[in-house]
């Protein structure tokens, strides 16, 4: 039920903290032309996403009635 635990000695917890291995990882490879071209690609997309909805969200933001959206109410006409 109750294991037991072994003794760790403090120095070694202590040491294990600035512990740091001679194995250096593997160099990175460079991405290839055609990764290059897709990323760029994306983002272009993203962009011009983004850029697009800008453009054709700034009418609707605009405050007040436009020239062509004029409201007029016909039951006022006839009083």
């Amino acid at each position: 039920m109750f294991r037991r635990r072994e003794a760790v000695p403090f120095a070694f917890v202590a040491e294990s903290d600035r512990f740091r291995s001679n194995v250096t990882p593997p160099a990175r490879q460079r991405p290839s032309l055609p990764e290059v071209a897709g990323r760029t690609l994306i983002g272009l997309t993203v962009v011009a996403g983004l850029v697009g909805s800008l453009l054709f969200g700034m009418p609707a933001m605009q405050a007040g009635p436009s020239a062509g959206h004029t409201q007029q109410s016909e039951a006022a006409e006839g009083r």
